[in-house]
């Protein structure tokens, strides 16, 4: 017998109902897939560089023919490690010129961090598909017959996802190709960690080794 889904109450309310192959599923029935995105410096491009990034760009969004959603995340970063690995390459240099660089080196970087709040910025696309597109009528009866819950069979709506979203997560690597953006869609573990640390900020997450995924999103409070 599987052992059942671990969920912790406040989850309950979540309008994520699972994570499988790589695809976030809503409680709808909808669902959605995630590109983490690479990130170019506009302001260090030249006049021209900048101007064919805006074209490329405009080029982009006249080809969409289905809507997406960018997503900025800030986290703010801890350099205290960063900073040991730098005392401990110190204490391994022989030679005082080099030794003197990285001392002022560090230095700096403490400076920076007394003075600034070190931010780590990451950048997502999320496609999403519409539970409308399984069929609104059968949508609505389905769900009205249920009383809440899937719509449809997992594994359905599953398939329907893939077969709708692949060609869009596809034309988008593309077009964004053409920026210079690499893009990587987030695996199943990839997700919930990332949901794991937008539902709870400052907690750290236990590697996830098995297949499927039972650990929850959200972690209890007390």
């Amino acid at each position: 017998m599987d052992p059942a889904p671990i969920r912790a109450s406040t989850q309950e309310h979540l309008l994520i109902e699972d994570i499988r192959d790589d695809i976030v599923i809503l409680k709808d029935g909808s669902c959605c897939l995630i590109l983490q995105a690479s990130a170019i410096n506009f302001g260090l491009l030249s006049e021209k560089e900048q101007e064919a990034m805006i074209f490329a760009y405009a080029a982009l969004l006249n080809s969409l023919f289905f809507p997406i959603q960018i997503l900025i995340r800030s986290k703010r970063e801890d350099v205290n490690a960063y900073l040991k690995l730098l005392n401990e390459q110190e204490k391994k240099l022989e030679k005082a010129v080099l030794k003197k660089q990285l001392v002022k080196y560090k230095n700096f970087i403490e400076e920076i961090v007394k003075k600034n709040e070190v931010l780590n910025k990451k950048f997502y696309v999320v496609i999403p598909f519409s539970s409308l597109e399984l069929g609104a009528i059968q949508v609505a009866a389905s769900f009205i017959k249920k009383k809440g819950g899937l719509p449809f069979p997992k594994e359905y709506i599953l398939e329907r996802a893939k077969t709708n979203l692949g060609p869009k997560r596809d034309h988008l690597t593309k077009q964004f190709s053409r920026l210079g953006i690499k893009t990587h869609q987030l695996d199943s573990k990839e997700l919930l960690h990332l949901f794991f640390e937008i539902y709870n900020p400052g907690k750290k997450q236990e590697p996830v080794e098995t297949e499927e995924v039972t650990t929850p999103i959200m972690e209890g409070r007390t």
